[in-house]
Formats: C-alpha cells, sequence, structure tokens
C-alpha cells in the first residue's frame, strides 16, 4: 500500500512492486500500455483466472490476443448500448424486490438495525445478472442470504488469483484440487453447474430466435436474456459460437458481473453521505424529475437517468475516487521494448497502471483531485473534460475494456436514484469504512442506517 500512495502523491512515477514489475504513474503511459494497435499482451498473472486448459478460455483471461480479438467481436453487439433496452424491465424487477427488502428492514420509518449495504448491493448485483442472463434470479433479494455460498466461493478465488498469479506456474496443479474441495467446489464451479441446468432448460424449449432478430419480442416488454441471445447466435453458426460459447458467456456474466457494480453502488452512497451537500443536490436534482414526470412512479428507465447530469456527475466521480479494481493492470512489453515515464523497458517486462493512481493525477483531475467534487465532470472546459474522460478508467481502457460495462452502468444509473428518492441513509458512526484490496477494492461491513423518506412534496417513498 505504502508503495501506491507515493505514487499518488507524486513522488516515484515508475515503482517496482515485483520481480520484473513496474507500477506506471505517468499521464502519457495509458497510451502506450493499453492503446489500440499496441502490442502489449495481459501478463501470466491473469491465467489464474481462467481454466489452466489453453483451450477453455475466458474474454477476461485469454493471453492469446488474435484469439480474444476474434471472440469480443462474435459477443460485442449483444453487450453494446443499443442493446440495453432488452434488459431494462429485469433491472426494474431486481429494483422493485430491492426497495421492498430495505422498506422491510427500515421498519417502514422505525429506528432498525443498521444494514450492510455493500452486501445487500451484491446481492442487487448478482439477482441483475441472473435476471439478464437466463431470466432467473439466483435468489439473493428473496433470501438475503450468500446462495450457495457463491459470495463467500468467488471471494476465496480472488485471494487465490491474485496471490497465485504471480507464480501463475503453479495454478496448473492447484487448480484440480480446488475444484474437487467441498461439494460444489469453487464459486465459479457451482454458477457453472447452474448455468448448465439454465441451458437444458432452454433447449427443451422451442428453438432459440436469432440473436439479432427482435421481431418476436413482447412490444410491452422488449425483454429478451443473454442465453437466448447466445443460443439464437449458436443456431446461425454453431461452428463459429459454438456450445462452449455459449456457456463461457453465461458464466462469465456470472463470475464477472456482480462485484464491479456491487463496489460501485457501495462507493457512491459512502461518497454522498460523507459529503452532504452533493447528496442534497443529487437528491433535489431527483425529486425535482419525479415530481414531473407522468407514467411510473417508481421505476426511472435509462434514458432518464442520462438525462440527470448530476447523478451521471456523482456516478462519474465516485467511480474515479474508487474504482473497482486496485492493482496494475499488467501487460507485457513486447518486442523491440518500450519508452515509458522516459525509462525503456526492455521485451517480457511487466508493466501496468494502477487505476486508482491514474485517478489521482493532479495533472489530470486538478490539484483537488483526492477530494469528492462531481462539479468537475460538469466543466464547461472541453480540453479539460476530454483529457479527464481518456484518464477515466474503472472498467479499464483499449482493447481489453470490460465488455459489460454499459450493463454495470445501466444497473447503476437506474437504481440510485430510486433509492435517494425513497429512502434516507445514515452512516454509523461507530463502524468505519474499511475496504480490502484483493484485485477488487471491496468495502467490509459497509453499515448503514436506513429509513423511509418522507419527500418534500408530503409523500412516503413508494414501496
Amino acid at each position: 500500500m505504502r508503495g501506491r500512495h507515493e505514487v499518488v502523491r507524486g513522488r516515484r512515477p515508475i515503482v517496482r512492486y515485483g520481480p520484473n514489475r513496474f507500477s506506471i504513474n505517468d499521464p502519457h503511459a495509458a497510451k502506450v500500455i493499453y492503446g489500440h494497435g499496441h502490442a502489449f499482451s495481459k501478463s501470466t498473472w491473469y491465467d489464474t483466472w481462467g481454466d489452466p486448459n489453453p483451450h477453455q478460455w475466458s474474454l477476461f483471461s485469454d493471453r492469446d490476443e488474435k484469439r480474444h480479438s476474434e471472440n469480443r467481436r462474435l459477443y460485442q453487439s449483444m453487450y453494446s448500448m443499443s442493446s440495453l433496452v432488452h434488459y431494462e424491465s429485469y433491472v426494474d424487477e431486481c429494483a422493485d424486490l430491492f426497495s421492498e427488502r430495505l422498506s422491510e428492514m427500515s421498519g417502514r420509518g422505525k429506528t432498525v438495525e443498521p444494514v450492510d449495504m455493500g452486501h445487500w448491493f451484491q446481492c442487487y448485483a448478482f439477482d441483475v445478472v441472473g435476471m439478464i442472463t437466463y431470466s432467473k434470479r439466483l435468489g439473493f433479494l428473496d433470501r438475503g442470504l450468500d446462495v450457495g455460498a457463491v459470495i463467500k466461493n468467488l471471494e476465496n478465488h480472488l485471494y487465490y488469483a491474485t496471490m497465485v498469479g504471480v507464480y501463475s506456474y503453479l495454478h496448473s496443479y492447484l487448480a484440480p484440487i480446488r475444484s474437487r474441495l467441498g461439494k460444489r467446489g469453487t464459486g465459479r464451479q457451482f454458477i457453472v453447474e447452474f448455468t448448465k441446468g439454465c441451458l437444458a432448460d432452454h433447449q427443451a424449449k422451442p428453438k432459440a430466435v436469432d440473436a439479432e432478430d427482435t421481431s418476436h419480442l413482447s412490444e410491452q416488454s422488449g425483454t429478451m436474456d443473454f442465453l437466448s441471445k447466445f443460443l439464437g447466435k449458436h443456431s446461425e453458426d454453431s461452428s463459429t459460437f459454438s456450445q462452449y460459447h455459449v456457456l463461457a458467456g453465461c458464466v462469465s456474466n456470472m463470475v464477472a458481473g456482480s462485484d464491479t457494480t456491487a463496489i460501485s453502488l457501495s462507493a457512491i452512497l459512502y461518497q454522498l453521505l460523507r459529503n452532504p451537500k452533493e447528496m442534497s443536490k443529487l437528491k433535489k436534482e431527483i425529486d425535482e424529475f419525479y415530481s414531473q414526470r407522468t407514467g411510473d412512479p417508481r421505476r426511472i428507465n435509462f434514458q432518464e437517468s442520462l438525462k440527470l447530469p448530476y447523478l451521471q456527475a456523482v456516478i462519474k466521480e465516485a467511480l474515479r475516487l474508487h474504482p473497482a479494481t486496485g492493482l496494475p493492470l499488467e501487460r507485457v512489453v513486447p518486442e523491440g521494448g518500450a519508452n515509458i515515464a522516459g525509462k525503456f523497458f526492455p521485451a517480457g517486462t511487466i508493466v501496468g497502471i494502477n487505476t486508482w493512481v491514474e485517478h489521482h493525477h493532479p495533472s489530470i483531475f486538478g490539484e483537488d483531485a483526492a477530494s469528492f467534487r462531481p462539479d468537475r465532470w460538469l466543466t464547461t472546459d472541453t480540453d479539460r473534460l476530454s483529457a479527464m474522460n481518456r484518464h477515466w478508467m474503472p472498467f479499464g481502457l483499449g482493447s481489453r475494456t470490460c465488455i459489460g460495462r454499459h450493463i454495470s452502468i445501466l444497473e447503476i444509473s437506474k437504481l440510485m436514484p430510486r433509492l435517494l428518492h425513497e429512502f434516507d441513509f445514515e452512516i454509523c458512526r461507530d463502524a468505519p469504512w474499511v475496504t480490502r484490496n484483493c484485485w477488487f477494492v471491496k468495502p467490509v461491513n459497509f453499515q448503514v442506517r436506513v429509513s423511509a423518506r418522507r419527500s418534500q412534496f408530503g409523500k412516503v417513498g413508494a414501496f
């Protein structure tokens, strides 16, 4: 941690944090390391996030750049901004249930025990990704529990992958042992089995639809889950989009689709609770929106949320101060070496940028880069705004940018205005904000008191 903070303060543009591993703090480095057209491949550290079998790839862990590019193109359209309309009703269903759970825990305005919002945000994120992937919740929000010990086992895998990744050759020996431990093995294995069950259910139904054909969609809901889309693509060309593509896509959604969203939601709420002026400003924007709209009094659609400028600024600022990942995004210097931050790195050297470091660079985000100031994203200085956007990387940069980033923003943009309109939140002073960094920087026991909100319009938040 010390090395990271020294980089943030600008003391050291280059920090060696392991054998042949360097963290870079230079405003020009991101374009060199992660820019399109540059030949910096992922390091062997990523191997531990996938199966030791080189043919059992995943988009996140695959170090074969050509294969990754080909496979990403196959999935890309199904994760595009234009496809989000297919998933909105799934998010709404989970947001409805989340609101019900919070209203129950708040005692409808009575004094109650604090709530671990980090846990509940993860329950929400898991059930949303279950809905958009299979049209089926895993039951986290229904029970408020860690269903199938998925959260626990995936957290254990975070520790394993992060630590063993430094000595990735051990993965081929350790992975088979881990998969046999316990009745269900790792959290990933539970999700694989759950996916296989959903796949069998889908295949027992009528023929899958064309992944690009939306003519069959209900005019009311317009919903279509990923599994249906994957199977549709598989039925079009099974040699290009194989059964493994179907399974890998679904499993990747579940494994990678909850932590980033849950951490981001916690970070947003935490920053707002620490900054009451910004909280009041955002609530004012949200209340005015709800007072003027017609239609569903509770749900907000994604396009509406994008028209709330301060909400979007708050989201960007919170994800800047607390991006989900807290380790350098490692890449391998290609043949011929590279000049980075004024130093020549020979081929084979592992270099990377820590998102936390990049997001605190004063030359990009200002001398107050350590402060929560959403208004920085509402500047009329287009050059400054463009520079900040280029260096804003909570979902990565370049060809390896998180393919599900739009879905995460969808989940966040639809949930936060609703929660802030319906509830008041108070952070527990005797439960300080503590995080644990093991790739993901997750809050630990984020205790918050929740109460039903009586808005300025004299209406209690809808339940």
